[in-house]
């Protein structure tokens, strides 16, 4: 995640020392686990990564299979469980997994689509103490509803994001960007405020599960710029009219180096400290500081990224499995920068970036190592900083 308004307005956010902790390496960080509790969704997004539908699944992790990595996760000292579907409203062990971990001494939170939060559900997720509630939303009205694939959507999840602002519970919006929503930004940004939500959060596609085939989808290069001059500028206005709210890019890292860029040529003092907080944060966290585990206990460096399982908790200790580098995909991910192909390979950011996400390489070009094709940087730019990464 790139808070946006930490790197332009300074602003602090909870999740800062796990993003901007001077000091952080592969070897010490502890990993934000994204856990798949259901698979099962009661919606039918177009982009979904798990390709999830309104069925059953078979194999799914027990409670007691579930409390016991989640034990296993506070022995590793896992500093937050996030937990996701599917939809995770529909796991009815939800709350007693939640207040276990929370027992456990681990922070929890909650991505959902927000049409099952009623206001009982809302209160019951304030008395649990979830630390965030992200509700996903890719457009207004009916540019939602096509995008969810179920009518009403969109009005049963702004339903829920208001039940959970009435309750004071903390919740924010997430919003995929592509060519066929991009035109609602404005309209989301009106909403956040008018509907008092404290954080949003702006994702790019990462091409996995029913996604797989949306690289067409993904705007050209200029138009993401585009997206993210707006969403600067609006992040910056509503810090300048007094209100705090968190603004964030999620799942690509080129946002960071192109808001560096930019501020570097209006105030360079600014983009100093910038920098800084980008050498803390080091980039791309697959198979380092975030990782997923999936509905039936595999493990694998992010959520989006499937195709490779590291090994299942029902057989050896989720920090065991972390650890273990004789996987060699896994020895790489911690230590990746030698083995980048492509564009990446010779852009000066690299060790800031950490070449962004291996899923989107591995969906176009069919290997893991090359460039991402999401990089929405010009040749000018990727060459304009002096790096230690290798050249080629």
């Amino acid at each position: 995640m790139i808070s946006i308004t930490r790197l332009l307005c300074d602003l602090p956010s909870y999740g800062d020392e796990l993003r901007y902790r001077k000091g952080m390496t592969a070897g010490n960080r502890r990993p934000i686990v994204v856990f798949n509790c259901t698979r099962r969704c009661n919606l039918a997004c177009i982009h979904c990564y798990s390709n999830s539908a309104n069925r059953s699944y078979d194999g799914e992790l027990t409670t007691e299979e579930a409390k016991s990595m989640i034990l296993d996760l506070a022995d590793f000292k896992v500093p937050v469980i996030l937990f996701s579907g599917g939809e995770p409203f529909l796991r009815p062990d939800l709350f007693e997994l939640i207040d276990f971990a929370r027992h456990s001494n681990i922070r929890t939170v909650i991505s959902t689509n927000g049409t099952m939060i009623t206001k009982d559900v809302a209160g019951r997720i304030k008395k649990s103490s979830i630390d965030y509630v992200g509700v996903s939303l890719d457009g207004i009205g009916a540019r939602n509803d096509g995008f969810r694939g179920s009518s009403g959507a969109f009005d049963r999840a702004l339903s829920g994001i208001r039940n959970l602002v009435a309750v004071g519970q903390k919740a924010g919006l997430r919003f995929t960007i592509t060519r066929h929503n991009y035109a609602d930004l404005r309209d989301i940004f009106k909403l956040v405020e008018d509907e008092a939500i404290d954080r949003v959060c702006f994702y790019h596609l990462v091409y996995s599960g029913r996604g797989s085939s949306m690289t067409d989808d993904d705007l050209p290069r200029a138009q993401m710029r585009e997206c993210i001059d707006a969403i600067c500028d609006w992040a910056k206005a509503m810090y300048a009219r007094g209100m705090k709210k968190e603004v964030l890019t999620v799942d690509n890292h080129a946002d960071a180096l192109y808001v560096y860029l930019k501020t570097k040529a209006k105030d360079p003092a600014r983009a100093k400290q910038i920098l800084e907080l980008l050498t803390y944060n080091k980039g791309n966290a697959s198979g380092i500081a975030i990782a997923n585990v999936d509905n039936v206990g595999r493990v694998h460096a992010d959520q989006f990224w499937q195709s490779h399982s590291f090994g299942n908790v029902r057989e050896r200790k989720f920090g065991d499995i972390w650890m273990d580098i004789s996987d060699p995909v896994m020895k790489i991910l911690k230590d990746r920068i030698s083995h980048i192909k492509g564009r990446c390979s010779r852009c000066g950011f690299l060790e800031l970036c950490n070449a962004n996400f291996r899923a989107r390489a591995e969906a176009v070009f069919g290997d893991m190592w090359q460039e991402d094709p999401a990089c929405y940087l010009s040749e000018e730019e990727i060459c304009s900083h002096a790096s230690g990464a290798p050249k080629g």
